[in-house]
């Protein structure tokens, strides 16, 4: 008898490890086996200079990604980070181009970016829109006022003193530097909050939260305005770094960002994530990327293989809810 018991709890218990692996180390791992191929494969990947360039290069997604991250965590999804990001920096870089002072016009960049992701929770909780079809009307609409107010074209001329920003203090990318505080707010956001707390339950069960006497209104509206707060701010270090705001930039940028949150641990269906597992998943759609550059894969193949990723991601999500 004690046999059959043992051998009936044993794959509950195999389901067990199996469940902690994917949760815990999945990602981490993935990102040191791509790291020991490309340095295997092309001399240039493990280099200093390198190194910083990719760091550069995943800021914008790590800070959008940050705002995604707590959404999904509430079963929630913003398809409309990378619509903002351009709205904001559009916004800011008028300003500065007519003569409004710096600190002002990245406050008024800050600001579209939060009003439009509160917008986004106004629809989700008030008139009862989707998430996905609210933010992705939202993507719409912002894009398309970055557009109409620079008659599609870039903003140039932007001050040297803002674009500074975009600059390095010794070899490090003032970028990374940003992206890794936004992290580190995140982080502190989301595991030592009222706001943080809620989120993961309103991702495990939002109607016992709501019987609760809880405000889910109200934190679902913050949670929004948070992560169209960081994409407005995501915009104002894309704009410092091309030396220009473009209407047309973050696009699919929110596919990043989801793609981020998924590979770095949350769950599609709410109720999970970390923003260090999403800084992971960053560093791995950036490495995965530079790393086809340096091995001259075609821009075409380098699309493909994303997009293959971003499945299998989903489909390790999937496995993590039925273990």
């Amino acid at each position: 008898m004690s046999t059959g018991t043992g051998s009936l709890a044993q794959p509950s218990k195999n389901s067990q490890y199996l469940k902690y692996f994917l949760d815990k180390f999945m990602a981490l791992a993935g990102l040191l086996i791509l790291c020991t191929l490309l340095t295997i494969r092309t001399p240039n990947f493990l280099t200093v200079d390198n190194l910083f360039n990719v760091a550069r290069q995943i800021s914008i997604n790590g800070v959008v990604a940050v705002g995604m991250t707590i959404v999904i965590v509430t079963s929630g999804i913003d398809l409309s980070v990378g619509s903002v990001l351009a709205l904001a920096a559009c916004v800011m870089g008028l300003l500065m181009v007519k003569g409004v002072g710096i600190p002002l016009a990245v406050l008024a960049g800050l600001a579209v970016g939060g009003l439009a992701g509160a917008v986004n929770g106004l629809m989700i909780t008030k008139l009862k829109i989707t998430p996905f079809i609210a933010t992705l009307g939202m993507m719409s609409v912002a894009r398309g006022l970055a557009l109409v107010m620079t008659d599609g074209q870039p903003v140039d001329a932007l001050p040297e003193a803002f674009t500074n920003v975009a600059g390095n203090i010794g070899r490090v990318p003032i970028p990374l530097i940003i992206m890794l505080l936004v992290a580190a707010a995140g982080a502190a956001v989301l595991n030592q909050t009222r706001l943080g707390r809620y989120a993961f339950a309103l991702g495990s069960n939002e109607e016992a939260v709501r019987l609760s006497g809880v405000n889910v209104d109200g934190y679902k509206l913050a949670i929004y305005s948070l992560s169209g707060l960081l994409a407005g701010g995501a915009g104002m270090v894309l704009a410092a770094r091309l030396g220009s705001a473009q209407p047309t930039g973050g696009g699919l940028m929110e596919l990043d960002a989801i793609a981020a949150a998924v590979i770095g641990g949350a769950s599609l269906m709410g109720g999970r994530g970390t923003i260090f597992g999403t800084l992971v998943g960053v560093t791995i759609i950036g490495v995965l990327r530079n790393g086809l550059v340096l091995l001259d894969v075609s821009a075409f193949w380098q699309q493909l293989v994303i997009g293959v990723v971003i499945i299998l991601a989903v489909a390790v999500d999937q496995v993590r809810q039925r273990t």
